[in-house]
């Protein structure tokens, strides 16, 4: 049989006449203050990361955002980050986060056609129209031109 340093009696009336119940008396002695130790230990660690963190200066300085990050913490931790409704408010964030790209390459490509109409219309040269006067004349050649649209 192996004895363990530390541990005393295993049943054994033999180890129960030498005072095993002083010894089972220590034990739970023993492991109450490394419990207690460990709470504070534990409570140390919260406090340190709570400074680090400065949770109460965040939420003074912004409690909406605050709220925001708990209710998003807790539906994360909760089990909701592969739901369907997930899915969903996913989608329309690319959706949303893509439309300033495709706005952007849509102008684009706008711009590039209106100013190949205006460039085939230069080349092709104005129809020919009867003589008018000086403001007259004016008028119609700025009637004919399509303008870029203005957002």
């Amino acid at each position: 049989m192996t004895n363990y340093p530390g541990a005393s009696g295993n049943g054994d009336p033999a180890s129960r006449e030498q005072g095993s119940d002083t010894g089972f008396g220590q034990r739970v002695d023993q492991l109450g203050n490394e419990a207690q130790q460990l709470w504070s230990d534990a409570r140390g660690a919260v406090d340190d990361l709570g400074q680090t963190l400065d949770i109460r200066g965040r939420v003074e300085r912004n409690p909406y955002g605050m709220m925001a990050a708990a209710l998003g913490v807790g539906y994360v931790l909760g089990g909701g980050l592969f739901t369907p409704l997930t899915a969903r408010i996913l989608r329309l964030g690319v959706r949303l986060a893509a439309l300033p790209f495709v706005k952007d390459e849509l102008l684009g490509m706008a711009e590039t056609a209106l100013q190949g109409y205006q460039t085939g219309r230069r080349m092709a040269g104005p129809p020919p129209s009867p003589p008018m006067d000086g403001s007259a004349a004016a008028d119609a050649s700025a009637a004919g031109k399509p303008r870029p649209p203005s957002y």
